[in-house]
């Protein structure tokens, strides 16, 4: 199992990337999982629901399983977050996982620039990042791609993904 992130700051296009790429490396014959990162409290549950009632009566961890899959929601009732390396132990195995943000962690990383959100490059201050997709030209000691070429993000992220054990040390190191 390979692990790259996509980093950049809130509004340069993470997510529309992912959602273009993602069936790309599929095509490829790669199975591929995500981990998303929030900095905001979020809710996949909905009041009424009864895994909502088990959650909310305390119940730490609460899995709701149909034939079409299954979700296991887990509240840290004050507990720390958990880290990088912690959640991607929690993963069943494929060929990539793509992490959207944790851009402050120690993995493999393909920035997402756009010069209209008005924040500077990552890139130089993190030696976690191995190239950028931009939208326009950027000076950088990476390679860069073009936002608009989803081949040559594919290949980047494949080429440039460190197999898990290689990240969980780095992360668990850093």
């Amino acid at each position: 199992m390979d692990v790259i992130g996509i980093a950049g700051w809130s509004g340069a296009g993470k997510t529309t990337l992912l959602t273009r790429v993602i069936p790309r490396l599929i095509a490829r014959g790669l199975r591929v999982s995500t981990i998303k990162h929030a900095h905001h409290a979020f809710d996949i549950d909905q009041p009424g629901k009864d895994s909502h009632t088990h959650r909310t009566a305390g119940a730490t961890e609460v899995l709701v399983s149909s034939a079409h899959r299954f979700a296991l929601m887990h509240e840290l009732r004050g507990n720390r977050e958990w880290t990088l390396d912690a959640l991607l132990e929690k993963l069943s195995p494929v060929d990539l996982v793509l992490v959207e943000g944790f851009k402050t962690q120690a993995h493999p990383k393909l920035e997402v620039y756009r010069q209209a959100v008005g924040k500077p490059l990552l890139h130089p201050e993190d030696e976690n990042i191995v190239a950028i997709a931009s939208d326009g030209p950027v000076n950088a000691r990476v390679p860069v791609v073009s936002l608009d070429d989803t081949e040559a993000v594919a290949d980047i992220l494949v080429e440039k993904a460190a197999p898990l054990d290689v990240v969980v040390a780095r992360v668990r190191s850093a």
